[in-house]
């Protein structure tokens, strides 16, 4: 996290403890009297880049349909937004899904709450080295796939494979791998298999993993032919699936974003509006638009 990124939750750590759940009054005065009006405040947890663009709009929509005022937090990685939410420091994150929550609070012993759903976010392969082909192109041992557009691609054996380094995604990363026919990985591993559960590998793939802010910049390296990289951060790096990808997570993937709260304050009048407010027609077409039809709703 950016010096900018601790110093804001060092900010809300002074300033606040667990404000976000409560309502605050305000009051408005003409010239015969003065009413209370119910103001409420949330704070939220997004990680930076589309999907803070996306929560902007949730936000907006939040403050008119609801007269609840939501702050963002921001973050810059995927470890931090669960301990602010558990600590206090936020109220609500959304930017995980649930296999991602269910590691954390096994190893971290949180009380979390899934409190709704937002959007699939499939997580794609990209490449600067790979070119589309022909289905008829003599191209020796290796694996074609077919990208969202119908191209098809060849991952010639003994390719270097950038993955994600974080348990969850890099689980995800090599059930998609299996999924087009490269690997195979033990099933009793469920969700999480790790490179020690590669049962097969008859291309001799290369597996290298990477902290996932790193994946876009190892597309130039010239060790590595592909990488697997989440939309978060492919949408930095001007990637989408459907544009880009080389082979790409389909919309039945169990890795639905989703919103959370303490399991205290899942059942919080303005944890609920924020949910209902984020599930929304205009929030939906702000994913749409910025990830150029790469985000499914999952409600």
């Amino acid at each position: 996290m950016s010096i900018k990124k601790l110093a804001l939750i060092t900010t809300l750590v002074s300033a606040f403890f667990l404000t976000g759940c409560d309502n605050k009054q305000s009051a408005t005065t003409d010239n015969k009297s003065a009413e209370p009006v119910k103001v409420s405040t949330l704070k939220v947890g997004v990680i930076s880049g589309p999907e803070e663009e996306v929560a902007e709009v949730a936000k907006q929509q939040a403050k008119e349909l609801y007269n609840l005022d939501v702050e963002l937090v921001i973050f810059s990685d995927y470890v931090i937004p669960n301990q602010a939410l558990s600590d206090g420091l936020i109220d609500v994150n959304a930017f995980q899904h649930k296999p991602f929550l269910d590691e954390q609070m096994k190893e971290r012993g949180y009380k979390l709450a899934i409190v709704g759903n937002s959007f699939v976010y499939p997580i794609a392969s990209y490449s600067k080295k790979l070119k589309p082909i022909t289905q008829t192109e003599e191209t020796g041992s290796g694996v074609k796939v077919t990208s969202p557009r119908g191209e098809t691609f060849f991952i010639p054996a003994n390719s270097t494979i950038a993955i994600p380094s974080d348990p969850t995604n890099l689980g995800r990363s090599l059930l998609l791998l299996q999924h087009e026919g490269m690997i195979t990985v033990d099933k009793s591993k469920g969700l999480l298999p790790t490179v020690l559960d590669i049962t097969s590998n008859p291309y001799n793939y290369k597996i290298l993993e990477l902290e996932a802010p790193m994946l876009p910049r190892s597309l130039d390296d010239a060790q590595v032919d592909l990488a697997i990289i989440n939309n978060a951060f492919a949408g930095q790096a001007n990637l989408t699936p459907s544009k880009d990808g080389i082979f790409v997570e389909d919309k039945e993937s169990p890795y639905v974003n989703i919103i959370v709260s303490r399991e205290a304050d899942k059942d919080n009048e303005n944890v609920k509006n924020f949910v209902k407010a984020y599930q929304t027609e205009a929030v939906a077409q702000k994913a749409d638009q910025i990830f150029n039809g790469g985000a499914i709703r999952g409600w």
